[in-house]
């Protein structure tokens, strides 16, 4: 949950407004997964390559270059956002 909503931490259930029984689910829910997944890729080092190329890609995203959001390269994949 956001700062703002910090009172929700000591609110009853019947108290809170949808949106934000929908946000206490939502991050019970993502703490849950965290806990019971973890970060696969913790402790892992990227490989001198790949680490320029990102190094090269935020110069450019900085610079103004092109970029292509997100939800355009999920559509290009097939994924549903």
């Amino acid at each position: 949950m956001n700062p703002s909503n910090s009172s929700i931490e000591t609110s009853k259930v019947a108290d809170l407004t949808i949106d934000d029984f929908r946000e206490l689910v939502q991050e019970v829910v993502l703490e849950t997964l965290s806990e019971i997944i973890g970060d696969p890729d913790e402790g892992l080092e990227l490989r001198d390559d790949f680490a320029e190329k990102l190094r090269q890609s935020l110069a450019n995203a900085e610079a103004g270059g092109k970029t292509v959001p997100a939800r355009k390269v999920a559509e290009g994949l097939g994924l549903n956002w």
